[in-house]
């Protein structure tokens, strides 16, 4: 079955700390992505250490976006990386064999097939609905990730505009992981519910 993977917003405050521990608390959760992008790299040291140990308490392993040396400084279970980050190969011995390095690979079956081969410990597909949190150049449809999931045992992620609304047919084809951003921190009825309502679609 499916299992959520949580994605921070891109602009956090002080305050997200206690919005993250009551998602993280109301359901299962197996990831949580750090993808602060609009803050720099001084702030970014300042705000992930609390989110890191959150997530780690709980047993959520703790990705941050994009920087291997900066996953690797501030001691996360993994990185995640886009096509212009840098190598698999690289990430990877920055980050050791025992954590995880995962890769974006668009709706690009090739790129998944090179992440695979590169030593990826998962690849991720998207977008499949538009999303506010980025912009959306790449629009993927579930058939890549009943394919992937048929021919690889590599585990993939599903990500963009994903909510608790559309997720099924993501679900139904076979994701490992529903990569959500505001489809959580947005919700009509707040993180927990959300996370909540989640757990109940990927029972």
């Amino acid at each position: 079955m499916s299992q959520l993977y949580l994605i921070t917003p891109p602009r956090i405050d002080d305050d997200f700390l206690a919005s993250l521990e009551m998602a993280l608390d109301a359901g299962p959760v197996s990831a949580l992505q750090i993808r602060l992008k609009d803050h720099d790299e001084t702030e970014i040291r300042r705000l992930a250490p609390p989110l890191i140990k959150a997530a780690q308490e709980r047993g959520v392993a703790a990705i941050l976006n994009d920087s291997p040396e900066l996953a690797d400084a501030l001691g996360c279970d993994g990185v995640h990386i886009g096509q212009s980050d840098g190598r698999v190969k690289d990430a990877r011995a920055i980050m050791g064999k025992d954590r995880t390095v995962g890769v974006t690979c668009h709706a690009s079956r090739h790129l998944a097939m090179v992440a695979g081969e590169a030593g990826a410990d998962y690849v991720a597909f998207g977008a499949f609905f538009p999303t506010q949190t980025k912009a959306t150049e790449h629009v993927a449809t579930p058939d890549i990730l009943a394919w992937w999931v048929e021919i690889f045992e590599l585990p993939c992620v599903a990500i963009g505009g994903i909510t608790v609304d559309n997720a099924a047919p993501l679900i139904a084809a076979g994701a490992d992981f529903l990569a959500v951003s505001s489809g959580v921190w947005a919700h009509p009825d707040g993180p927990a519910a959300a996370v909540k309502a989640f757990g109940a679609l990927t029972e």
